[in-house]
């Protein structure tokens, strides 16, 4: 049986740690034995914290590694007021939720 990956929108509403299974693992659409392999092996692209017997990564980190993190350099969407699109692209921006617009312009 296969798990369903996670939609964008659950991935932004997570709190600051989040469990390696089921969050982390669906997020990169892995199956729960890959994702505790991959852990143990130190192969997960994503720094893995031990708290007990259970392991947890940072939310951030995952956003970062599935590029749903705005740029660094304070620099908004490209659909900001004053940039060159056609009237069409800016209306489409301006309806868009911040997720799309940060999809949008991520490519």
């Amino acid at each position: 049986m296969t798990t369903p990956g996670l939609t964008i929108a659950e991935i932004l509403n997570q709190p600051a740690v989040v469990p390696l299974w089921p969050i982390v693992g669906r997020a990169l659409g892995l199956a729960e034995s890959t994702t505790y392999q991959l852990a143990a092996e130190g192969r997960l692209p994503i720094e893995v914290i031990r708290l007990g017997r259970r392991r947890v990564a940072r939310t951030i980190d995952l956003h970062r590694f599935l590029g749903l993190v705005p740029q660094e350099n304070g620099a908004g969407p490209a659909c900001e007021a004053g940039s060159s699109a056609g009237n069409d692209e800016e209306a489409a921006c301006e309806a868009a939720s911040p997720v799309e617009q940060s999809i949008r312009t991520s490519k």
